[in-house]
């Protein structure tokens, strides 16, 4: 396997663009297990093993227990997880395959049981930019295996 292009370094007005949205998520005052936890299920199923990678190292650095890590792609029968986490999860899956379904009303209205109006769309736009991260990655054939986590300030 090899990296096609490194797209980091050929277009830095994308990335920093991208980075902008990716630092947007410390503004919403969301826990990081909980977006960890969006990112993994996001990332799963687009099939991103550079980001699969990447967010579970993350994950278990701030804690988060391998059992929740390896459950989630079955969480709807899984104990591990809360309602507010099952929401967003049941979001994520839904914001990520919007073409199958889009996100029905039944859904929004479990979400906002947990998620005020502007809560809603910050967890929206973190899913939209791991997606979009997604698709930078598994287009540039980027690599697995070589990240570790920074210890976040």
């Amino acid at each position: 396997m090899e990296q096609r292009i490194n797209y980091m370094q050929t277009n830095r007005e994308v990335f920093r663009l991208m980075r902008q949205l990716e630092d947007y998520k410390k503004t919403t005052g969301f826990d990081s297990k909980l977006i960890e936890l969006v990112k993994i299920r996001a990332s799963q199923i687009n099939g991103c093993a550079f980001c699969l990678d990447m967010h579970t190292k993350d994950a278990r650095a701030i804690g988060e227990t391998e059992q929740r890590i390896y459950c989630l792609p079955a969480w709807r029968e899984s104990p591990f997880y809360s309602e507010e986490e099952r929401a967003a999860i049941e979001l994520t899956e839904a914001v990520t395959t919007i073409s199958a379904n889009g996100v029905p009303d039944d859904l929004y209205q479990r979400v906002r049981q947990h998620f005020d109006e502007k809560q809603y769309i910050d967890l929206v736009t973190i899913i939209i930019t791991i997606n979009g991260w997604n698709r930078l990655a598994i287009s540039a054939n980027s690599i697995p295996g070589l990240y570790q986590p920074v210890a976040e300030k």
